[in-house]
């Protein structure tokens, strides 16, 4: 984050407004945390569910609010001062929502789980739990806390670049400073309130997060002259979710990536560059990223799980798709306008940001500083620092969740109510500082938001096909999932691994043609695509290579075995409503296709 500092330095100051602004939302928050507090139960339930008795609109506004942390916000704006509207493709993946609301809230509502992998020992076996839990702390760690962090410090270091501590003649920059500070209010209020305090927080975010960030695209519009002098600047490829955007000179279609010297003679041919969105993985590794993220990873499914009963979940899901429709219009859409100003010179700050290194990643931040008024910039510094502490606050009580039921309650499983959420406070510390550990591994990233989706590419595949597979194919074993796990994970793990070395050290770099530097410049998609596959292969034929499971135990967790009271109770609990609303959904998704195509 060194190398952002200086471009930032000539940023426009908060002013005594903005940080009353500021002090006057923390205070709401804390006023909502507060009573959330007081008014919880020391028992597991009320910690890590909220005691099963959430809203519909608060389930949807959390499960958004958690989704969108500042490491979307600073990371999808980046993108689309980077590369325009690609990366949309995977916002509009609302509909994943409505897949979670449909297909699997009836499961999930049915078995009456905490967890994701407590679900997969339902339908499998124990060990597959076990290995479930372990993967997905490591992706938490990896992914959303590490990102998380870093985006924080990326706020911070664009909003603040003049604070610095002085500690032993040792400088510490605001990237620092923000990142901890952040850490340690997150902490503070996720391991007292749980999660009632992270999703009645998550609901006073949500409103923030859009007025604010609608805000800021109305007044770059304006500065900049209107919609339409935005697309020219912007050219047609940053508009175009339908033409994959790639490096100059190369071509990304199943064509090879071809690139040329000044005379124009080919010098290089290889076809696993193949650009940096390729239309199959966007095809293929998307969706399948999208449909594990949404529908059963913890950290987002956990918010479904504490509601009451089947329809609150469904209503909530539904809700959540529906704001998910935003991101495209008021994070990425900010980005193209940040591009298109600096492009115009019409702000020179921002022309002179965009002419350093990694200078699209502040775009956001870069906008808020000189876009918005005194006051309103302080709301929306707040909405970005609340937004990364609420996608923190969901991840860390999921971390604990996981931790605590799936690892420690099976080794203690006489632990009192008590000692259960004593542990869950004790294991969100040790994330934490777990995580500030990898912050220097996200920071080498050529991308915020690329790097998520690529650890994500990496680690979803065995998740989503033993979730998929598992409730639409009854034959499926228990050790037919462990193994696909096990294997696809190994896999995974073993790309992020070759690729670490790359990402901390930007001169360091693979002997061209040996097998490392192979695996290196494969696409992160079209390898997620290959674990998806080995995974997939794996868990068929290991599982009719062995016994099929038994009936009883697998009862009402897949399709084909769901009893006749099982799909009345599911008929029931749902009406014209919900299928209006999941209709306006696709109506929306399909718009915005459309619309972006260059």
């Amino acid at each position: 984050m060194n190398n952002l500092t200086p471009m930032f330095a000539s940023a426009t100051s908060l002013v005594g407004l903005d940080w009353l602004a500021i002090a006057l939302y923390f205070a709401v928050l804390l006023g909502v945390a507060w009573w959330v507090i007081k008014s919880g139960k020391d028992t597991a339930s009320d910690y890590f569910l909220a005691g099963r008795n959430l809203g519909w609109w608060v389930i949807g506004a959390s499960i958004f609010a958690s989704n969108i942390g500042s490491e979307h916000i600073v990371g999808l704006a980046g993108s689309g001062a980077k590369d325009g509207v690609a990366l949309a493709h995977y916002e509009l993946h609302a509909w994943c929502l409505l897949v979670l609301a449909w297909v699997f809230v009836p499961f999930y509502a049915r078995s009456m789980v905490f967890t994701m992998p407590e679900f997969l020992e339902k339908r499998f076996c124990t060990k597959s739990r076990y290995v479930l839990s372990i993967v997905s702390l490591v992706t938490f760690i990896v992914s959303k806390i590490a990102v998380g962090i870093f985006a924080g410090g990326v706020v911070f270091g664009t909003l603040l670049p003049e604070l610095q501590l002085n500690i032993g003649g040792h400088v510490i920059d605001s990237f620092w400073i923000g990142s901890i500070s952040v850490i340690i209010l997150t902490g503070l209020y996720t391991m007292l309130g749980g999660m009632r305090a992270v999703a009645y927080n998550d609901a006073v975010q949500v409103v923030v997060l859009i007025g604010g960030s609608l805000m800021l695209t109305i007044y770059g519009l304006v500065k900049l002259g209107g919609w339409h002098e935005l697309r020219v600047l912007c050219g047609s490829d940053m508009f175009n979710l339908w033409k994959p955007l790639v490096p100059a000179g190369q071509i990304a279609t199943w064509s090879p990536v071809i690139e040329k010297d000044m005379a124009g003679n080919i010098v290089k041919q290889a076809w696993y560059f193949n650009g940096n969105f390729p239309w199959l993985g966007m095809a293929i590794c998307a969706p399948v990223i999208g449909l594990w993220y949404w529908c059963t990873d913890q950290y987002i499914v956990q918010r479904a799980l504490g509601a009451p009963n089947e329809r609150v979940a469904r209503q909530g899901s539904i809700f959540a798709a529906f704001l998910k429709l935003f991101p495209v219009y008021l994070f990425i859409i900010p980005g193209l306008i940040c591009y298109a100003l600096a492009k115009s010179g019409k702000i020179p700050a921002l022309t002179e940001a965009f002419n350093q290194p990694n200078g699209s990643q502040g775009a956001f931040p870069l906008l808020v500083q000189h876009m918005l008024p005194p006051g309103l910039r302080g709301i929306v510094v707040a909405g970005l620092l609340s937004a990364l502490m609420g996608s923190l606050a969901g991840v860390f009580n999921a971390c604990s969740t996981l931790f605590t039921v799936d690892i420690y309650e099976k080794l203690r499983p006489k632990a009192s109510q008590h000692e259960i959420v004593r542990m869950g406070r004790i294991a969100t510390g040790v994330m934490v500082v777990i995580a500030m550990a990898w912050i220097p591994v996200v920071k080498g990233a050529h991308g915020l938001y690329g790097y998520l989706q690529s650890i994500q590419g990496y680690l979803a595949p065995p998740v989503f096909v033993v979730f998929f597979f598992g409730v639409f194919w009854k034959r499926l074993n228990a050790k037919g999932c462990l193994w696909a796990m096990i294997i696809g994970f190994i896999v995974g793990l073993f790309r992020m691994l070759v690729d670490t070395p790359c990402t901390l050290d930007s001169n360091f770099h693979y002997r061209e043609g040996t097998f490392f530097w192979i695996i290196n410049n494969i696409n992160f998609q079209y390898f997620s695509i290959l674990i998806t596959l080995i995974s997939a292969g794996v868990m068929i034929g290991v599982s009719y290579l062995t016994a099929a499971p038994d009936a009883k135990q697998i009862s009402g967790l897949t399709f084909a075995t769901a009893t006749a009271e099982d799909k009345a109770k599911t008929r029931a609990s749902w009406g014209t409503l919900e299928v209006v609303g999941s209709v306006i959904v696709m109506i929306c998704i399909t718009f915005a296709y459309l619309y972006f195509r260059g």
